[in-house]
């Protein structure tokens, strides 16, 4: 899973079967501190993520088993993190 921000979306008025109804979100992998470390992602969102907020990516064939396998969908926000606390020694 990656921890990323939400910094924009995205409109489609076509899209695959297995993605109609489906939120698309740019999503920007951060570190623990909140710095950028990669490209931007699109990804799936069903759980109504918002702009700024830190979210919990799941990448992959594990994110197509959401939803239907066909979905040509290699990304999904699986949560809105509240807060996070890492130890000193990270």
């Amino acid at each position: 899973m990656i921890l990323g921000k939400v910094i924009g979306s995205i409109w489609c008025t076509q899209k695959e079967d297995g993605m109609k109804q489906l939120k698309l979100l740019i999503i920007e992998p951060i570190t623990w501190e909140g710095g950028s470390i990669g490209q931007p992602i699109i990804a799936a969102d069903r759980i109504g993520a918002g702009q700024g907020e830190r979210v919990i990516i799941s990448r992959g064939s594990p994110a197509r088993t959401m939803f239907n396998k066909d979905a040509p969908i290699d990304a999904v926000v699986v949560g809105i993190v509240d807060s996070l606390e890492v130890g000193e020694e990270h």
